[in-house]
């Protein structure tokens, strides 16, 4: 693997609640995972209060998930997930050339047992003649599949506003098509419907990507955000991913944390707790620092 950069990935999460809960079990998708192009050298997650159990396990796709418990009273819980990340200088756009000249009907007709559950309907990404529609300008009748999807992403990205807060985790997509803006997750979805609506393969990438900050100014502690993109299946070439929100290739600025069919199998934060409060605080903090500069 040609090195293009290190990352030292730190993700804080902390909850407030407004009455003592007892017990909570949690399911965290926070540690990366190694993938093509990407090396996980640490990684490592400390909770507090301290849980009387905690451990870790694959997931059906491969995906590191910790879990842990925390049955003693408390009003507060912080998860931190610290990692070092070695990505790979290879990927992005130089690496197009390596997915071959096959068209998107040829990719549609293959079969590949191993990615059937990318093909088909998911918690959050159902197949629709909306999502067939929107993409077939994209998927002109002998298209190349590099160029297809490719210029599918840069549609979204050109078509739809970027607009925190404007749309919720179970928003629905058809209305995100509608509305024609929203966040990350929501064009990754997008992206994935689209293609699943056409015969193809694709999945959910959740990760973080390195930001820079405006000209002339430092970057602040804690305001990176976690990310997501989608990534398309070439039969005989591997996945190729793709970042609609930024109109890129996925890069050596990219780490990926866990692949899934959609946002639901790989949420960051996931499980159960026992309170009689109704109400509950939620602040969030990540920075992604390069050890090495990509």
């Amino acid at each position: 693997m040609t090195v293009g950069a290190t990352y030292r990935i730190t993700h804080r999460t902390e909850y407030r609640y407004s009455a003592r809960v007892a017990p909570s079990y949690s399911l965290l998708h926070l540690l990366p995972r190694d993938a093509p192009g990407q090396r996980c050298l640490e990684a490592a997650i400390t909770v507090d209060p301290a849980p009387e159990d905690q451990g870790e396990h694959r997931d059906f796709f491969g995906n590191r998930v910790a879990y842990v418990a925390v049955t003693a009273p408390h009003r507060a819980l912080t998860v931190t997930a610290t990692s070092v990340v070695e990505v790979d200088g290879g990927r992005g756009p130089a690496s197009l050339s390596l997915f071959g000249q096959q068209t998107w009907e040829e990719a549609r007709d293959h079969r590949d047992v191993e990615a059937v559950h990318y093909a088909l309907d998911s918690p959050r990404v159902e197949a629709d003649a909306a999502f067939a529609d929107y993409a077939a300008p994209s998927f002109t009748p002998g298209r190349q599949l590099v160029e297809a999807v490719t210029d599918l992403s840069s549609r979204i990205h050109a078509d739809f506003t970027f607009a925190p807060g404007e749309t919720k985790v179970d928003t629905p997509l058809t209305e995100v098509l509608e509305t024609r803006q929203g966040v990350c997750q929501d064009f990754a979805h997008l992206g994935i419907a689209c293609l699943r609506s056409l015969g193809l393969p694709a999945r959910y990438v959740s990760g973080y990507l390195e930001t820079d900050p405006p000209p002339g100014r430092p970057k602040l502690t804690g305001a990176d955000v976690s990310h997501a993109w989608f990534s398309v299946l070439f039969p005989g070439a591997g996945w190729l991913d793709l970042d609609p929100t930024n109109d890129q290739v996925v890069g050596d600025r990219h780490i990926v944390t866990a692949y899934g069919r959609d946002y639901s199998d790989v949420a960051p934060l996931s499980g159960v707790m026992y309170t009689r409060g109704r109400t509950t605080r939620l602040k969030v903090e990540v920075d992604v620092v390069a050890l090495t500069p990509a």
